[in-house]
């Protein structure tokens, strides 16, 4: 019985490598050939840089508040941590690029990650709203640090001349890095570590009482997510070529939670669907002029009323669809 349990497992687990294997094919191939064909255009080219920084901003976030269940408002913070440690070292090193993207990746993660463990640790006793009005307030202060600390980030006006090694002409090299951060995130969801910290959210009570230490989870969802947002905030300084504090406000950390809670909390699938549909829509609805925003905020309404409605059960339920928009026991 044993060994047929663990037959059943491997083959479901060699199953789920093969399908994502050929979705990473996929994504790799479907970008190469609508970028080198011309069919997206340079609009839309420097639109999948802003979908690549979306993407691991809102699954990092989803960690948090979809898995964990806390409520984080200061992603954003992480984010302008990770830019700046990123754009710091590649403006101050003078080596090859290949050694100062990898530098830069590894600094920007890992001082987002210190970040996430020293307001981790005091913070997260928090709960709910307490813990919500403290990470917001965190975004607020790392901005206003930045703002202060005139001669190293260069205060309001920011910092400029930031090699540009995440642009659209390196398209290859951004798909990597998300699909990297998927595929590391997926894992963690799906390995103990991710069916404790699902565990502490669904019953925290519960959860202590079967022996996990919620304190350790919470702070390792809590740091993983922040190394991530890092990550997002190094390939976005280095698109763009200029940062400023302004640009980590509470808005963008608003943007990422929106994509969180409309691709659905704690479903990967849903946050990469939603990072990608919500960041192209604004491009999309450009030719409305003055109307865009006004359209764009229409339609998430109208989603998020469809996502908690009766029909979009129905029509999933009769279309078959079942399996794209529901995940297994386990699953991310």
């Amino acid at each position: 019985m044993a060994n047929e349990f663990v037959k059943a497992k491997t083959k479901e687990v060699r199953k789920s490598t093969i399908q994502k294997a050929v979705i990473i094919a996929l994504a790799y191939v479907g970008v190469i050939a609508l970028v080198s064909s011309g069919v997206l255009g340079y609009q839309y080219s420097s639109v999948l840089i802003s979908v690549a920084v979306n993407i691991i901003a809102a699954v990092s976030l989803n960690l948090v508040t979809g898995f964990l269940g806390e409520l984080s408002l200061g992603h954003a913070g992480f984010m302008a941590i990770g830019a700046y440690t990123g754009a710091l070292i590649t403006l101050h090193l003078n080596l090859p690029a290949p050694v100062e993207i990898f530098l830069g990746l590894a600094g920007a993660g890992i001082m987002a990650a210190i970040f996430g463990l020293i307001i981790g640790i005091p913070v997260l006793r928090l709960h709910g709203d307490y813990l919500a009005i403290v990470t917001l307030a965190f975004g607020q202060i790392i901005a206003s640090i930045l703002n202060y600390v005139k001669s190293i980030t260069g205060g309001a006006a920011g910092l400029n001349n930031i090699e540009e090694y995440t642009t659209s002409d390196h398209y290859l090299l951004v798909l990597t890095l998300v699909v990297l951060s998927v595929l590391i995130m997926s894992n963690i969801i799906n390995s103990r570590y991710g069916r404790a910290i699902t565990a502490v959210r669904d019953n925290y009570i519960a959860a202590e009482a079967t022996g996990i230490c919620i304190r350790n989870y919470k702070i390792f969802a809590f740091v993983v997510g922040a190394f991530f947002a890092g990550i997002a905030g190094f390939i976005f300084a280095h698109n763009v070529g200029v940062i400023k504090p302004s640009k980590f406000d509470f808005n963008m950390s608003i943007n990422i939670l929106v994509f969180v809670v409309l691709g659905g909390m704690g479903s990967i699938k849903g946050s990469i669907i939603a990072a990608v549909v919500l960041t192209v829509l604004p491009e999309a609805l450009r030719g409305l002029s003055d109307y865009r925003m006004l359209m764009y905020a229409v339609i998430l309404i109208v989603v998020m009323l469809f996502n908690n409605s009766k029909l979009r059960k129905r029509l999933v339920e009769e279309s078959g669809l079942k399996k794209l928009f529901t995940k297994k026991k386990g699953e991310a």
